[in-house]
């Protein structure tokens, strides 16, 4: 069994609230605009506090933002929807 893996929105969420730019977002979280992109490229998984600030910056949940990918049910679920 893989390891379920982080997703994520903000990028989405960053063009959706004014094309907000990684270092515009960044200094409103208080982070550098290298965290973001890590953020948006999944090479970095945020600490709570870090998700909580981002989410409070898109008035939304923080698991509007984030999301868990479970390879395995991933590729299950393409499995049967191309029988």
């Amino acid at each position: 069994m893989t390891s379920p893996e982080i997703g994520t929105h903000l990028r989405k969420f960053r063009f959706l609230h004014g094309e907000l730019t990684q270092a515009e977002l960044a200094k409103k979280v208080g982070v550098t605009r290298q965290t973001i992109v890590a953020l948006e490229t999944l090479r970095y998984a945020p600490s709570l506090e870090l998700a909580m600030k981002l989410a409070s910056v898109f008035d939304c949940k923080v698991d509007d933002l984030f999301f868990w990918i479970d390879p395995d049910l991933a590729r299950e679920k393409f499995k049967n929807e191309s029988s």
